[in-house]
């Protein structure tokens, strides 16, 4: 039920009003004077207040001024005589939502009312979805409301609305093309052309054309101008997927299209002017490439000027169940399944993988399993990583005696933390400690073996 204040030092009015507003279902308070009215409109929960603009010791124009201090969006309907169209047009300048000149009618007063409730409850609807961004599902399909996450979503909302640059970093998986979209779609480019361009994807010559678009003839193969990705994203925002990977040849091009905002195309002369904002990402460590003399430091800092590094999902495991949840919803609507739901057993053992593949991959194994499963119910052996379930992998171990070497009365925790601990020490021994080389010999990534030599305090060495 939507709730209204009546203000008004009539008697008369008052009764009239308030009767009128209940019978079409509204909670209706009232105050015979705008020091009352102000403090309802400070202990209640309002939708809407209607005053009169001419009342003794706090008029209307001083009660609108006063709620709009409280609340600047609640709105106000001004009550004025005849004479007073100047007191109402300084209202409206003022912030009231409308103003009805008496004699009026109820009609009148109705349609003012049911617009103003119905533009007030928009608001608050667009105010929780907003705050329901902010602490669940972020931004653009990204999901999560762990701390690292909520600060990522603030992050974006501080930075879309500018023109600067930003470089995401984080994992191959992670997520790094939502925040893109998302900084694009919070923007005033919004609108605009996104345009992505895989610098990974194309061999050199290929890549400035994608880049930069080319003239008839410029190259064997060039049978027609090509507009590139700077002119179609004009306006908009350009995303350079994996930075990292672009040529030193090309980046002095890159660098001049971003300061100048101007190139020409591959094998032209005329010099072309863009408005493009620059998003870039990457899962290297470009402060490293600068050093290595691979990538130019002066491009570095240019692309670099809000800096957003997405979590792994193995440094959020909280947010798992909230994505498997929303991954689970996706695939059903997508396959047709509409009872698709996934076990207990099934969730906890997702929570306890990984996921060096990070959302990505957790994303491919309920899809998988959505497919593979039977009677549309997702259970643990649907959503085992295929190393899990491989009989090579786990042949070594068929005539194990474990009672030789494990001590009677070993927590199981216990031997797997010493078995793990020793795994990584003899392979980093074994190595030279070169990380790429070790998580070579153990069979996973060199990013998960950063991780567990973090977990169980093993030092690089020098």
């Amino acid at each position: 039920m939507h709730s209204i204040l009546v203000v008004d030092d009539e008697p008369n009015y008052l009764i009239i009003l308030s009767e009128l507003l209940r019978d079409e279902g509204y909670e209706i308070f009232t105050a015979p004077n705008g020091k009352e009215g102000l403090a309802i409109v400070q202990e209640v929960d309002l939708d809407l207040v209607i005053t009169d603009m001419q009342m003794p010791e706090m008029d209307g124009l001083q009660l609108l001024d006063k709620i709009k201090k409280g609340n600047v969006h609640l709105p106000v309907i001004m009550i004025t005589a005849f004479a007073e169209v100047e007191k109402a047009v300084a209202a409206m300048q003022a912030g009231a939502y409308n103003y009805l000149s008496k004699p009026f009618s109820n009609d009148e007063l109705l349609i003012n009312v049911n617009k103003a409730v119905h533009h007030y409850s928009l608001i608050q609807e667009n105010s929780r979805l907003r705050h329901d961004i902010l602490t669940r599902t972020g931004f653009s399909g990204m999901v999560g409301k762990n701390k690292s996450m909520r600060q990522v979503y603030e992050l974006i909302e501080k930075v879309a609305p500018t023109p600067s640059s930003v470089l995401i970093s984080g994992e191959s998986g992670t997520g790094k093309e939502l925040v893109a979209k998302a900084i694009h779609l919070n923007s005033p480019r919004a609108e605009k052309p996104f345009i992505t361009v895989n610098c990974a994807a194309l061999a050199t010559n290929l890549l400035e054309s994608e880049l930069f678009g080319h003239e008839k003839g410029a190259f064997t193969g060039a049978i027609a101008m090509r507009k590139g990705r700077f002119e179609l994203a004009d306006g908009g925002t350009l995303f350079l997927d994996e930075i990292g990977e672009i040529p030193l040849v090309l980046q002095a091009k890159l660098l001049r299209a971003i300061q100048e905002k101007s190139f020409e195309r591959v094998g032209g002369s005329k010099t072309l002017n863009v408005d493009v904002r620059i998003v870039s990402a990457t899962n290297k460590e470009l402060k490293d490439e600068v050093k290595k003399g691979t990538f130019r430091e002066d491009l570095y800092y240019r692309l670099n000027v809000i800096h957003v590094g997405l979590p792994a999902l193995r440094e959020r495991q909280d947010d798992i169940p909230l994505l498997v949840e929303y991954f689970v919803k996706k695939v059903a609507d997508r396959l047709d399944k509409s009872d698709l739901e996934i076990n207990k057993e099934a969730m906890r053992l997702l929570v306890s993988l990984p996921w060096e593949g990070n959302v990505r991959e957790l994303e491919n194994t309920i899809e998988r399993a959505a497919i593979l499963c039977d009677k549309n119910k997702i259970t643990e052996n649907d959503v085992q990583p295929e190393s899990m379930g491989s009989d090579k992998k786990q042949a070594w171990g068929e005539e194990l005696d474990l009672s030789q070497i494990i001590p009677a009365g070993t927590d199981l925790n216990d031997v797997l933390y010493a078995i793990e601990d020793k795994m990584l020490h003899q392979a980093l021994d074994a190595t030279g400690y070169v990380q790429a080389r070790a998580a070579d010999k153990l069979g996973i990534t060199k990013s998960l073996l950063q991780y567990k030599m973090k977990k169980y305090g093993i030092k690089k060495k020098k």
